[in-house]
């Protein structure tokens, strides 16, 4: 699993210009899912993003995690983290999860977070959709459960 975790100001997602999920200041992620990918790989990714110390202290250290500041949440899925880009220049997407893998531990990442009482938000599994953000820093963190390459 891998993600792409981008320190916000606001972010939203909106589908067909319907607004299906926005977040104030907190965590954007993109969540991509390999095809190998267990629960377990979802709970690793989950607990190393909601305690990553990423957030500035009061002396503008970045010392601080979203659960220290109950921030907020964002989670888009995003197949094309896994694309393979190595040979030739059309990608290829082998590595990624088939949609019904994908969607489940989509799914399973999201409850997790509502389980550990995140104020979460969405995208929408398979769609085309629009993201919107104000990256705050800027902090962009690359996250994998485990490493391919």
């Amino acid at each position: 699993m891998r993600a792409v975790v981008q320190r916000v100001s606001r972010a939203q997602v909106t589908v067909d210009k319907e607004l299906v999920g926005s977040i104030g200041l907190g965590l954007l992620v993109f969540l991509g899912i390999n095809q190998n990918d267990k629960q377990k790989d979802a709970d690793y990714l989950l607990e190393k993003i909601i305690n990553l110390r990423i957030f500035p202290s009061k002396d503008g250290k970045m010392n601080l995690s979203l659960l220290d500041l109950d921030r907020e949440l964002l989670v888009v899925s995003q197949f094309t983290l896994f694309g393979d880009c190595r040979r030739g220049r059309r990608p290829s997407y082998s590595y990624a999860a088939n949609p019904t893998l994908a969607e489940e531990l989509y799914n399973y990442f999201i409850s997790r977070a509502i389980e550990e009482k995140i104020k979460t938000q969405t995208g929408k599994f398979q769609a085309m959709m629009d993201v919107e953000l104000v990256n705050d820093g800027p902090v962009t963190i690359l996250l994998d459960s485990y490493k391919l390459f």
